[in-house]
This record gives C-alpha cells, structure tokens and sequence, in this order.
C-alpha cells in the first residue's frame, strides 16, 4: 500500500511594507588629524601683532595713497545732467543719449536712449525735489535750476 502524503497547504501572510530607510547627510570626514589639528589651533594663543608689522602695514597703505590713480569714469546720469546744462533747454532721451555718448559716455547697450530715459525716470521718482532732473513735457526732460 503505497502512502499519500498530504501536502500541506501554506497560507501567505498578507506583506507588509517595510519603511524606507531614512537618508543620512553627508557629514564631514572626521580624522584624527582634523580633530588634532582644530583642538591645536585652539588652544595655541594667537600671537600679537608687532610695533613692527604695523608700520609695514602703514608703509603699505601709504604706498597705495601715493600711487596714481585712474580718473573715475562718469555715470550716464552724471553726463545727461551735464548735457542738459549746456544745452539750456529741454532735451528728449534720444538727443541727450547721442550728446552724452559724443561726450564719452560708453554704453554697450542697443537703447541707450531708453537706459538713460529709465535712470532719469527713476531719480525723479527717488529723490523727487533734490532730482537732478525735471520731466517738462512728454519725453523732454530738462537740468533744475
């Protein structure tokens, strides 16, 4: 008589998800040598600086003073106020842009006229009565007296 083994039936458990592992920072290596090196650093005083290294300090800075320096470049705003002077009446964006660059005004701009338009703009809206500037008429704009 041949025997049946009876399989035995397995029931699966219902899975449950595990959580995902929290990511870690990326924390700065620490060797001995950093830890060596940081406690060293902060138990060691620091030196005081010399009579001496303060007057080359001195020297230096009074070498800087005496050498020649560049003439500042003036500022679009600077030249449109000084064009406007000059012309004595009111000027629009346009002409006041072409004057100021015929004056050495250096713009790598494709409208400058509109630059100096929009920085003239934005003085009067600033600084309102110390302006340099007086808009008179529609796009005519003129130096305040």
């Amino acid at each position: 008589m041949t025997k049946k083994t009876a399989k035995k039936t397995t029931t699966s458990k219902p899975t449950t998800r595990k959580a995902a592992p929290k990511r870690a920072t990326k924390a700065k290596p620490t060797t001995k040598t950093t830890r060596a090196n940081t406690a060293a650093t902060a138990a060691k005083p620091k030196p005081k600086a010399t009579a001496k290294a303060k007057t080359a300090k001195n020297a230096t800075r009074a070498n800087d003073a005496a050498k020649p320096t560049k003439p500042k470049r003036m500022s679009g705003l600077d030249l449109a106020a000084k064009v406007l002077a000059k012309a004595g009446e009111p000027l629009s964006a346009k002409a006041i842009a072409e004057r100021a660059i015929a004056a050495g005004w250096k713009t790598t701009g494709k409208t400058p006229h509109a630059t100096l338009y929009a920085a003239m703009i934005r003085e009067i809206a600033k600084k309102g009565k110390e302006a340099r500037f007086v808009k008179t008429d529609r796009g005519l704009f003129a130096v305040k007296k």
